[in-house]
């Protein structure tokens, strides 16, 4: 129909990729890097500044698989399944280093950072708020767990709802204006 002719289809190409010879678990991209967690517990930092032909810059080795991967200027904040959180100073990507972390009680399989606070996808613990003001030593300030929990596998944070993927339990949406 002339309606149908008037919307041009696009198709998207591959323009570059980089192999991380485990299958790659999540992504943030700030800047020129791109940060991917993978399958063999590590945090890749990637030059993505040439599409084409992206190079690894760094990597640092996680104590438990990497899953989310949220990354505030030279921090990345990584969901360290059975470990809670890590925070990896990036600000030389060829040398990262860890500068705190904070187990928690679940499986953290996602992280969302907003000013101060860690919000964590715990799996089978639920959301968990940490305060990451001070990186060297990050603190739980609240959670949400309910008895009918399923499992928490993702989350994200726009003012003070937390949006929670909830496995079968389906969108769970979470009050987080006091995070106590």
């Amino acid at each position: 129909t002339a309606e149908d002719a008037s919307v041009a289809l696009i198709t998207p190409a591959l323009v570059g990729s980089y192999d991380t010879l485990q299958p790659a678990l999540s992504i943030d991209v700030v800047g020129k890097l791109a940060y991917v967690t993978d399958w063999t517990l590590r945090l890749r930092i990637i030059d993505v500044s040439d599409p084409a032909g992206p190079l690894e810059r760094g990597s640092w080795r996680m104590p438990d698989v990497a899953y989310g991967v949220d990354v505030v200027d030279t921090l990345a904040y990584v969901a360290n399944g059975r470990l809670g959180l890590r925070i990896i100073d990036v600000s030389n990507p060829a040398a990262p280093v860890e500068r705190g972390k904070c187990d928690t009680p679940g499986f953290a399989k996602d992280v969302q950072v907003v000013g101060a606070l860690a919000y964590v996808a715990d799996e089978t613990s639920g959301l968990r708020i940490l305060d990451v003001s001070d990186p060297a030593a990050p603190f739980e300030v609240g959670y949400y767990d309910a008895p009918d929990w399923g499992r928490a596998y993702g989350v994200h944070v726009v003012g003070t709802l937390a949006y929670v993927a909830d496995g079968t339990s389906g969108l769970r949406i979470i009050d987080v204006s006091n995070p106590a």
